[in-house]
């Protein structure tokens, strides 16, 4: 790999998102070097990276996690990268993805691009084109992603950071609109007490503390999403976690 130094320019011109994170981007690679490579360069131009070797690994981390890109390597253990890429977009999974491969004839090429990649470059390939291409797939996801969630009649606006149900404006905090967000792109999904911990409140580990934070700010948030709704929208999974369900009560 080559021409890191090249691409240093381009982390200047960079979009902030839009709430102000470093974006993330899943490198799915079981060449270690490569891997490694991958990660320094980017988190130099300030990504947040998670690199994953397996095929399996990876598609648990795009079924828990949120990623703004993927960079995707074809020949991997467990599962490949086209069965990746396919269960993704069967399953409406819009990230962009990369694909990084040796596989460089035409037909492998179209292959890819048809099983749901966005972009496909060939090992061995310079940093300064991978940087490049990840940016143009970021600002691309950016051009067409909607900038509102709707569960049912519940509507979060993310650039003005605005909540309503049922018409009905809900005025939150930070932390508690941060925590709706995410429920909601979990919609029908138990998002455990250690997920939260990790990708809302960006701590480590789980603690007794913690947990009662989490508690105090479901409570809370429960309060304002039901009081003049009436039917419930966040629901305990005791001993797992929590799940948003904005179906009308039976």
């Amino acid at each position: 790999m080559s021409g890191a130094s090249a691409g240093a320019a381009l982390a200047r011109d960079r979009e902030p998102d839009r709430a102000g994170r470093p974006l993330r981007v899943l490198v799915v690679e079981d060449d270690r070097k490569v891997g490694q490579a991958l990660r320094q360069g980017l988190e130099r131009e300030r990504f947040e990276v998670t690199v994953e070797p397996t095929g399996e690994g990876a598609f648990f981390r795009l079924d828990a996690e949120p990623f703004d890109v993927v960079l995707l390597d074809l020949n991997l253990p467990g599962r490949d990268g086209l069965e990746i890429l396919r269960r993704m977009r069967q399953r409406s999974m819009t990230t962009p993805v990369l694909v990084l491969t040796a596989r460089d004839t035409l037909e492998d090429r179209v292959l890819g691009l048809n099983s749901g990649a966005d972009d496909y470059v060939v090992k061995p390939f310079a940093f300064a084109e991978v940087l490049a291409r990840t940016h143009a797939l970021v600002r691309r996801g950016r051009a067409t992603a909607s900038i509102r969630l709707v569960s049912g009649d519940l509507e979060i606006d993310l650039m003005s950071r605005k909540v309503s149900r049922q018409g009905r404006p809900i005025e939150l905090t930070l932390r508690e609109f941060d925590l709706l967000e995410y429920l909601v792109r979990h919609d029908g999904q138990v998002v455990s007490r250690e997920a939260l911990v990790k990708d809302v409140w960006k701590e480590t580990a789980r603690s007794v503390t913690l947990d009662n934070v989490i508690d105090v700010h479901m409570t809370r948030l429960r309060r304002k999403l039901e009081s003049d709704a009436g039917s419930r929208v966040i629901h305990t999974v005791r001993g797992v976690g929590f799940t948003l369900n904005t179906e009308p009560d039976a």
